[in-house]
C-alpha cells in the first residue's frame, strides 16, 4: 500500500494510527502541503479532491478517512477498532464524528488558508477561530467521556477505537494553536493512554520522515 500524506495533517495522522494498529505495512509518500504540492497535476492524478490522505491499495485509490478507514476495518477486521454491540459502534462512530464532522473540517488548512488570505485575518485571528471550534466539540466530548462509567482507558472500553485515531490528532492540533486544555481531564486522560502505545507513537507527526527537525 502506498499512503500518500502530510506528516502535519490530522487526516493523515488518523489514518497512520488506523494503520498501525492493524499492523499493515505502508510506503509513505509525502505530499508537502506548504508547497501546495497536492495542487499540481500529479496529485490531482491521485485524488481529484486534492486533499490528503489517499490510500492506494494496488487495485484501487480509496479517499476520505472515513470511508478509508470502514475500508480497512472490513478488510482487515483483527484488531477491531469498532465494538461488537450496536449501541457500541454507534457511540464510538458519535465520538469520531465530532472531531472528523464538526471539528477538523472548520479548521482544515484551506479554510485557514482562506482565513489569511482571503479574509485577511492575522495568525492572532486564525487562532481565535480554530480555538472557538475546538473548545465548542472538546466540550462535548469530554461530556460524553465523563458520563460513561464504563469507559476504561480509552474513548470506548479498554482498547483503542476509532475514536481515539479521531481524538489524538485533534489534541496535537489543539496544541499547536494554543488552546488551554486544562479544562479536559478526561480527554487528556484519553491521549495519555494512546501515547503509551507504540502504534500512536510512530503515527505522530514529530515522527514522520517529511517533519522538519524540532528547531524549524
Amino acid at each position: 500500500m502506498k499512503l500518500h500524506n502530510f506528516f502535519r495533517s490530522g487526516t493523515s495522522h488518523r489514518l497512520r494510527i488506523v494503520l498501525n494498529l492493524k499492523g499493515i505495512a505502508y510506503e509513505y509518500v509525502a505530499v508537502n502541503l506548504r508547497t501546495e504540492e497536492h495542487l499540481g497535476a500529479a496529485f490531482k492524478a491521485v485524488n481529484p479532491q486534492q486533499l490528503v490522505p489517499a490510500l492506494e491499495t494496488g487495485e484501487l485509490t480509496l479517499i476520505q478517512t472515513p470511508a478509508i478507514i470502514e475500508w480497512l476495518e472490513a478488510r482487515y477486521p483483527t484488531p477491531a477498532l469498532l465494538p461488537a454491540d450496536d449501541d457500541g459502534r454507534a457511540r464510538v462512530r458519535a465520538l469520531a464524528a465530532i472531531v472528523g464532522c464538526d471539528i477538523h473540517p472548520l479548521n482544515n488548512r484551506r479554510v485557514l488558508e482562506y482565513l489569511r488570505n482571503t479574509l485577511g485575518c492575522d495568525e492572532a485571528a486564525v487562532n481565535v477561530w480554530c480555538a472557538t471550534w475546538i473548545c465548542a466539540g472538546f466540550d462535548a466530548l469530554e461530556a460524553l467521556l465523563a458520563a460513561d462509567t464504563q469507559r476504561g482507558r480509552f474513548c470506548h472500553g479498554d482498547a483503542p477505537t476509532i475514536a481515539d485515531a479521531y481524538l489524538v490528532p485533534q489534541v496535537e492540533s489543539a496544541r499547536r494553536f494554543g488552546v488551554d486544555l486544562s479544562a479536559y481531564p478526561q480527554i487528556l486522560a484519553v491521549d495519555a493512554a494512546c501515547a503509551e502505545l507504540d502504534a500512536f507513537r510512530r503515527a505522530a507527526p514529530a515522527a514522520q520522515p517529511d517533519a522538519p527537525p524540532p528547531s524549524a
